[in-house]
């Protein structure tokens, strides 16, 4: 893992983290393989982040090229940084855009995980359904589609939704059912259903936090601290609240003709 590079005198960001969402090396290497075994040529990663699962995707398909697509130039910073190290810089490209109707397809390969919300202004739940069309469209016939979505473990109580992020609602996510419901809907046949296990969603959201919570400790004092503080225990308190109850699916897609 490359960790990002920090602004100086300022708390470090997310380099405990080498996937951006609760993914374990075992489960990302096996999907990897899955992926693969179709030869893509092109891979298109919306949302993309920092592109690792996509960089894994091209060090295993030494003939494909692959696009990430984000809007925070700092991940995508790191993303290049990675891919120039692996040698991979010739065949990934990072660029930074909005999602929303991309033509950036259609790819043989497209990875959307946890961000769903990129493709699609369209508030939640809509979104889903909005982006499995967008997705549709942006893979080939003989493709395969990547999508990490949240859903609702359980029905939260209205405890639980009060701590979760503002103005959270029980509307907010589908249950793992309706999900590839509606990517059956949407054009697709599930190839491969999968969901994050509390050990990853432990270690993800532990990954969060924990180099800012190492800093905060250790500069108590700081300009920054108490602001800094806030937004930890902000978060921790939003983890809680979900902890259990948001699941994240990773669904692999194939085309329906």
């Amino acid at each position: 893992m490359t960790d990002t590079t920090a602004i100086t005198g300022h708390p470090p960001r997310l380099t405990r983290l080498t996937f951006h969402g609760p993914l374990s090396e075992s489960r990302a290497n096996a999907i990897v393989q899955r992926l693969t075994r179709t030869n893509p040529r092109t891979v298109l990663d919306i949302g993309c982040g920092w592109g690792e699962l996509m960089l894994r995707i091209l060090s295993a398909a030494p003939g494909a090229t692959g696009v990430g697509v984000d809007i925070t130039a700092e991940d995508l910073a790191r993303g290049r940084r990675n891919a120039e190290a692996r040698g991979l810089a010739p065949r990934a490209v990072f660029v930074e855009e909005s999602a929303v109707g991309t033509s950036r397809g259609p790819a043989d390969l497209v990875l959307c995980v946890g961000a769903s919300q990129a493709l699609t202004p369209a508030p939640t739940p809509d979104h889903t359904t909005e982006a499995l069309r967008a997705l549709r469209r942006l893979v080939t016939d003989n493709g395969r589609v990547l999508l990490g979505e949240g859903f609702w473990q359980r029905t939260p109580t209205p405890a639980e939704l009060s701590g979760m992020w503002p103005g959270a609602a029980a509307t907010d996510h589908h249950d793992l059912a309706t999900l590839l419901d509606l990517a059956v809907a949407a054009g697709f046949r599930p190839e491969w259903t999968e969901t994050a296990s509390l050990d990853e969603w432990e270690e993800f959201e532990s990954s969060y936090q924990a180099d800012v919570e190492v800093w905060l400790a250790q500069h108590p004092e700081h300009a920054l601290a108490a602001e800094t503080r806030d937004r930890l225990d902000r978060h921790r308190a939003q983890w809680m609240s979900y902890r259990g109850v948001l699941g994240l699916a990773y669904l692999t897609l194939v085309p329906a003709h």
